[in-house]
């Protein structure tokens, strides 16, 4: 990302990891060290990003248990939000709830209406150590919450109830990926 090259141009596309994964369950780590293997995490959060089509990774989706996202995002306004945060915190969730279709590259081809706070702040660092804040509004802020609940250890799911819920469980017991899902409660009304 130095010298105005793309960003995930010089990084390597890895394996993402999938619902069921212990990693995805676990809260993430402080990043200490901010040098040349953060920036290279970085740039490899990057190219698996846009691999997948995704707007928004966490480390730990790639297997990396360190508190580290990436995005490119629009917000409801169609503008573009492209950055990363180090160390993220959400310190500000606030405004009208809207329950949205949302998804996840670790949950691949299922969303659901989800409810999210319409306005978020993070705050953290850069790969370089600086301090950063991010504010979204609509779909970016959506992507904001996502990203620092996967560093929490927590997915959109979490945040899914009723049928709503009870629907994306049975999408995911049903999808092709699905491996380790053992830990997800069975859905009401099944056998």
């Amino acid at each position: 990302m130095r010298n105005g090259s793309i960003p995930g141009s010089s990084g390597r596309v890895r394996p993402m990891r999938l619902l069921g994964d212990p990693g995805l369950g676990t809260p993430c780590e402080d990043v200490t060290d901010f040098g040349e293997d953060l920036a290279r995490l970085v740039e490899d959060m990057f190219a698996t990003m846009y691999a997948a089509g995704g707007v928004g990774l966490a480390a730990n989706q790639i297997g990396v248990p360190l508190r580290v996202f990436v995005y490119d995002c629009p917000d409801d306004e169609d503008r573009r939000h492209l950055g990363h945060v180090v160390n993220p915190r959400l310190v500000e969730a606030d405004g009208i709830t809207v329950r949205g279709p949302e998804g996840c590259l670790s949950v691949p081809g299922i969303e659901a209406g989800t409810p999210r706070y319409d306005h978020a702040v993070v705050e953290g660092r850069t790969v370089d150590g600086s301090r950063v804040r991010v504010a979204g509004t609509g779909f970016f802020a959506r992507c904001l919450q996502h990203e620092c609940d996967h560093l929490d250890g927590g997915l959109y799911l979490d945040h899914v109830t009723g049928l709503r819920r009870r629907r994306a469980l049975r999408a995911v017991r049903k999808a092709p990926w699905a491996g380790r899902t053992e830990a997800l409660p069975e859905p009401a009304g099944t056998a």
